[in-house]
Order: C-alpha cells, then structure tokens, then sequence
C-alpha cells in the first residue's frame, strides 16, 4: 500500500537559475561538474529512498536507523518513516534491529547483471560477425521451446529471414538441431510430438524417426549443420553449449552460393566458442 511521506523536505528548494544564452565552454576531463540548482519537481522523499537504499547497500553486514540517518543526514522521525515504507515494499529487510537490502531490491540488483551479460553476449557475436564474416545467432532451449536471444548481423551479412517460425520448425534449422541433440531422446520425442517434421524446403528431413537416427549420431559437442533445409539459398551452422542440464548454442549462417564456406566457417566458430566458453556459460541465462 503506497505511503505519502508528510514530512518536512530536508533543505528547501532553491530557485531555477535561467539556461545560459551561449552553451557553456567544454571541461577538462576530469574535472569535477558543480551540482546544479534542483528542479522544483522533484520529489523529496523519493530522493531520500533512493538516499537510504544507497546507503543500506553499502553496508553488507547491516546498519542500524540511527546509523543511516547520519549518513544521509535525514531526520531521524523521517528516517524511520521512509524505512517502514522500504521494509513494507520489500526493498529492505529489518534483521534484529539491523536493516539489509530485500528481495525487491536484489531483483533489480539481478536485472542490471542481466543487461549487463546480455550486452556482453551481444558484444561477442559482433565480433564474431566481423572476423567470420557471418551473421551470428545465439538461441537456448528454455521451457521445452527453442528460443533465438541474440542476433548479430549486418548490411553486407544479413541474417536469414524468419520466414517460418523458428519454434516451431527446429527439426529444420542448424539451431534447433542443435538444441534437440543436446537433450535425450526422450525429451527430442516430446518436443517432435508438439512440434511435428514438416517439408519446408525439398532439402528438409521427412520424417521424425530420420532425424531422430540423425540427432542420435551427433557427437558431444560438434558443430550441427544443414544445407538449405530451412530455407532453399540459405545453409546453417551451430555450435552447441551444455551447461549441466541447459542446452545452448552459437550458429550462423550463409547465403547457398557460399557453400564452400560453411565447415571452415563451422570450424573456426568451433575453436572462438571452445576459448569463451566459460564467459558464454556465465551469460546463458539470458
């Protein structure tokens, strides 16, 4: 239940000064930025939240109200009001007497660590695109569904069109190949029952038992690949990722008249994975 925090504000508001006609002159690096007037729209006990969250993170072992009020230099009433509030929120926890960072607060923690992985996944692929000179996909097999997370292509290596849904088609692409033969048989034949073989090029297998005999012949970690399966001009290839029970992977792709380019492709993917797996292992939730 949302709390209005009626007490006084700290330090009043000081007025807006008026902008500069002429912008100001550039900055040495490094030189320190003097703290501008505050917008008279801000709101003063969200300031002082965020004031005490920061403070409460810097203390792992906990502190006390009367030790957070000095260090932000709250009131010590206004203190204790907007901690009830953050302790009822869930974004801080009272622990005999001390107060630690929530569950709320970790989420968000998380979710910053998350985008952080994410950027560093997107960042690896990029330059895999670059030194390769293909496009590159990274997918995972999560909650029985084969999901692509991360694309990196480019204007000279565009990535190959969606043009039937990547989900349900796995038994076709390099990607989803890849994922299925990562998994035992048993869960391959769940996932075939709700997402059945279909011909979508001349090139595709015809039936599950064929991919299955397929699957069951690929070895722990090597490179999975199809030629036009998926689609007629385009060939696949994807290099698997297993950590404990989740299945990855990294593919690309290339146009049918760069055929030649595949396995050496394949191959040099291959070796780039194997050098960052461990980093790929940390990022692949996501």
């Amino acid at each position: 239940m949302a709390t209005v925090d009626t007490a006084p504000a700290e330090t009043p508001a000081l007025p807006v000064q008026p902008r500069p006609r002429t912008p100001p002159a550039r900055r040495p690096s490094g030189m320190a930025v003097p703290r501008q007037p505050a917008p008279t729209t801000l709101i003063g006990s969200v300031q002082r939240a965020m004031r005490l969250l920061e403070t409460v993170a810097a203390h792992p072992y906990g502190a006390p109200a009367k030790q957070l009020a000095r260090a932000t230099g709250l009131a010590l009433p206004t203190t204790y009001h907007l901690l009830r509030t953050l302790v009822h929120e869930g974004y801080l926890r009272r622990d005999k007497g001390l107060f630690f960072l929530g569950d709320a607060a970790e989420r968000l923690s998380s979710s910053g660590a998350r985008e952080k992985r994410r950027g560093r996944v997107a960042d690896t692929l990029a330059h895999w695109r670059d030194s390769i000179g293909a496009p590159m996909y990274y997918a995972m097999y999560r909650d029985g569904e084969v999901e692509v997370l991360c694309v990196a292509d480019s204007r000279e290596t565009p990535a190959a069109e969606e043009w039937a849904d990547f989900r349900e088609t796995g038994h076709a692409h390099a990607i989803g190949q890849c994922l299925l033969s990562q998994l035992d048989e048993g869960a391959r034949r769940e996932h075939l029952a709700r997402y059945p073989v279909q011909a979508l090029t001349p090139y595709t297998v015809r039936d599950s038992d064929a991919l299955l005999r397929r699957l069951a012949r690929v070895r722990r970690m090597e490179p999975v690949t199809e030629r036009q399966e998926y689609a007629v001009g385009t060939v696949c290839a994807a290099v698997p990722i297993t950590v404990g029970t989740t299945a990855a992977t990294v593919a690309l792709s290339l146009p049918a008249h760069q055929a030649d380019r595949l396995l050496p492709a394949a191959q040099r993917l291959h070796a780039e994975v194997g050098r960052h797996v461990g980093s790929l292992a940390l990022s692949i939730s996501i």
